[in-house]
């Protein structure tokens, strides 16, 4: 457990200063199918958004990812993007 103290004045949130690499994280679990299974429609949704947050490798990933998935499937997951970037 940890027990230390958190400097809440000199924290720096991740949305101010990694996000894409968050982002990109994600899309690279789902690609990989860390979680025991491969989702591809949430790999290039999370690609999607990191490189719009200015991750420029996830832009080679999401086209990989989108090798992959039905004209169905990439609509899905740019709904999905869309939806999220509304809400954060």
């Amino acid at each position: 457990m940890f027990q230390g103290f958190i400097d809440q004045d000199a924290a720096i949130p991740v949305a101010a200063t990694a996000i894409q690499d968050v982002l990109f994280e994600r899309g690279m679990y789902w690609a990989s199918g860390r979680s025991g299974v491969v989702n591809l429609v949430a790999a290039h949704k999370w690609f999607n958004l990191a490189a719009l947050k200015g991750r420029t490798d996830a832009i080679a990933h999401r086209r990989e990812v989108a090798e992959q998935m039905s004209d169905v499937e990439i609509a899905a997951a740019q709904r999905e993007a869309r939806a999220w970037m509304t809400t954060n």
